[in-house]
């Protein structure tokens, strides 16, 4: 009875910030943290494994932006081939999904412990799946993305980073933003990437 009257409420709200709202650009799982312009969801409105709750307010290739900040850990594997299809179905051509996850090659044995399912972090005994950069990126391309890798450690413990907009999707923990790397640099990351739909 409870998720049915969040999803009732998140219903009236989405419909409304949709109707004020010139670009759709929307935040999956987003708890309640999301920068100004965007629409917040939860899984009671819209839930990635169920495309017949997005036809409640999207048509095919209709929006923007979609963003999720360390959502898909708390998937299996296969439901995130689920989740990638559905964002793939209603993005529009030219549109993007920002992705954040934590990222398994982190050198650091103590964020790996942290971050891996069961471990010790906040969330992580919901976590599913441990993603690399290359078993993060198979999922989109499984799903018909084009996919840029935007920060990440290799298999080496190297990082990389391309130099990304905030705008295009706010991801808080990440190698700038996050404020635990103000003393101690890179000590947590997020594996992120954009994955275009053409």
């Amino acid at each position: 009875m409870l998720a049915l009257l969040k999803a009732i409420k998140g219903s009236v709200i989405l419909k409304n910030r949709l109707s004020k709202s010139l670009e759709k650009k929307i935040v999956v799982g987003a708890s309640g943290v999301f920068e100004n312009g965007w629409i917040p969801t939860d899984v009671h409105t819209l839930n990635l494994l169920k495309p017949s709750r997005w036809k409640l307010f999207f048509s095919d290739s209709s929006i923007d932006i979609i963003l999720a900040e360390h959502v898909w850990e708390h998937l299996t594997q296969q439901d995130g081939e689920i989740a990638a299809k559905t964002c793939f179905r209603f993005l529009k051509n030219g549109g993007h999904l920002r992705v954040a996850v934590p990222d398994g090659f982190h050198p650091d044995e103590k964020y790996i412990g942290y971050v891996k399912p069961g471990g010790s972090g906040a969330g992580a005994d919901d976590h599913k799946v441990l993603y690399n950069n290359h078993s993060f990126t198979a999922i989109f391309q499984k799903a018909g993305f084009d996919v840029v890798l935007l920060e990440y450690f290799d298999e080496k413990g190297e990082f990389h980073f391309i130099d990304w907009d905030k705008k295009d999707g706010m991801i808080h923990r990440s190698s700038r933003y996050d404020e635990r790397n103000i003393e101690h640099p890179l000590s947590y990351t997020s594996l992120i990437l954009d994955a275009r739909k053409k």
